[in-house]
């Protein structure tokens, strides 16, 4: 029998989430992913926004606004206007699934079946769980908790990260809330933290210059943001930098319940084995190479 829940630091639930990440992640790079969603007739973004909002059932569009957070609010209901009346989630569910189970086969080779793999599904499905007995307030994840889990180590480690990622991302969201922090406003701040390529967020959550500006506008109201930056592209300020390290510390508390499942030497065990897999993962990139 396992034992009881164990102390878990906010630190180790976030480095235990982030080395495991790319096992998860890579289903929204994978050509599998893509080819599988277009044979049910759903082109472009329509296969993301339709597959990861699938769990919570054939909901509206004004549902993934609400969930998904930072995308602009008119690219989603573009995207999924009609979607459930041409293919029924349980469809695009199963698509996502043999998809995600594809594409780490393809990249993992052999070690998709070691008892690596194994090890690390029985320990990330444990957090998981785990979270699970804590879905309110988190609607996304509540959704994919719902969901059957598969019977193969792989794929069980698949969706236990899924969990993991989209408890987290709930929980971000809360924080993003309590903070008075909007879709773009939040894009905008982390881009400010000089942590991604710059328009790499504007590119991908379909807002435009306009919005982004009054955003950056608005973060420099609040002093959030430097007055000016020499680049032209918007760098925190100190009260901008406190801000946003108050805002991942307290995601960081939230996501520690699922991970007191497994304790400080499960976290550190999950990390050792899933380690070598999400570089084998990332160096793939999930794009056929």
């Amino acid at each position: 029998m396992r034992p009881g829940p164990a102390a878990v630091t906010p630190l180790t639930a976030r480095k235990t989430w982030r080395t495991v990440e790319p096992l998860h992640g890579m289903v929204y790079f994978a050509p599998e992913a893509a080819d599988s969603y277009r044979r049910l007739g759903l082109e472009g973004q329509s296969g993301y926004f339709a597959s990861r909002s699938a769990p919570m059932g054939a909901v509206s569009p004004g549902t993934v606004v609400a969930t998904f957070y930072n995308f602009r609010p008119s690219l989603v209901r573009q995207t999924m206007d009609g979607v459930w009346d041409r293919v029924p989630p349980v469809d695009v569910l199963d698509a996502r699934r043999q998809a995600a189970g594809a594409a780490l086969r393809r990249m993992l080779g052999s070690a998709a079946d070691s008892d690596d793999v194994t090890a690390a599904a029985d320990l990330a499905m444990h957090a998981a769980l785990r979270a699970a007995e804590r879905t309110e307030g988190r609607p996304l994840f509540a959704g994919h908790a719902d969901l059957p889990w598969p019977d193969a180590p792989l794929e069980r480690l698949w969706h236990a990260q899924s969990l993991l990622r989209e408890f987290r991302g709930d929980g971000h969201i809360a924080q993003l809330l309590r903070h008075d922090i909007d879709g773009v406003e939040a894009l905008v701040l982390h881009e400010a933290t000089g942590e991604l390529p710059v328009g790499l967020l504007r590119q991908t959550r379909g807002w435009t210059d306009d919005e982004w500006a009054d955003a950056a506008r608005r973060l420099r109201a609040r002093g959030w943001l430097q007055p000016s930056d020499p680049t032209g592209h918007p760098a925190l300020s100190e009260e901008g930098v406190a801000v946003r390290r108050d805002i991942e510390e307290a995601t960081d508390r939230l996501s520690v319940f699922a991970y007191e499942a497994i304790g400080e030497e499960g976290c550190d065990a999950l990390r050792a084995l899933a380690r070598p897999l999400s570089r084998t993962v990332v160096d793939a990139s999930g794009l056929g190479t």
